[in-house]
């Protein structure tokens, strides 16, 4: 059985909506299992199942042109793994979501990919195209992000926003992770 873990951060709620789809995605694939784990509150439970994990994906909102403060505590928290190469050659990928269509989201996933970098992961990208209707809401990938799910949210509850769209972006996301874990095992 190959584990997925989604080790995020969620301010307001809309990041945890999209960890939840990134979840589900990977726990659709046959052989795969996957758990969410809110890295602001992360035990030895937390870091044991990222021991385990054969891929985790990193999330969370953009503030200020980067992750989240509470993100940046669990990545720093990260440096006894990265001592012992705990991680490496585990399989990474990172999603975020921000109020502005832009809102410097390409900064938090390069910062989620150098942190996978320093850890001696192997990052996957979406692998989707971008929506042909970048407008359109419902549209997958409608953002454009290739390095990791871009997701925008309007400043409504989260039941509300981030769209369907950006929603399905996240699921896909989490199926592509899973199945590119599974192959890495192999």
């Amino acid at each position: 059985m190959t584990h997925v873990v989604v080790a995020y951060h969620s301010g307001y709620g809309h990041t945890l909506k999209l960890a939840e789809a990134v979840t589900a995605g990977a726990a659709a694939v046959s052989g795969a299992t996957a758990r969410l784990l809110d890295v602001a509150a992360i035990d030895e439970g937390g870091w044991a199942a990222l021991a385990s994990a054969d891929a985790i994906v990193f999330g969370a909102p953009t503030y200020m042109g980067g992750p989240s403060a509470p993100f940046k505590v669990f990545a720093d928290a990260s440096a006894k793994v990265w001592f012992t190469q705990g991680w490496k050659d585990k399989v990474a990928g990172g999603f975020t979501c921000s109020l502005n269509l832009s809102g410097d989201k390409f900064s938090t996933l390069m910062y989620f990919a150098t942190f996978a970098m320093q850890h001696g992961m192997v990052w996957v990208g979406t692998g989707t195209h971008a929506s042909a209707r970048p407008g359109d809401p419902n549209g997958v990938n409608r953002l454009g992000g290739f390095l990791g799910v871009m997701a925008q949210a309007d400043n409504v509850p989260p039941e509300q926003s981030p769209p369907a769209g950006d929603v399905e972006s996240a699921r896909g996301y989490g199926r592509r992770i899973a199945e590119k874990a599974l192959l890495l095992r192999r």
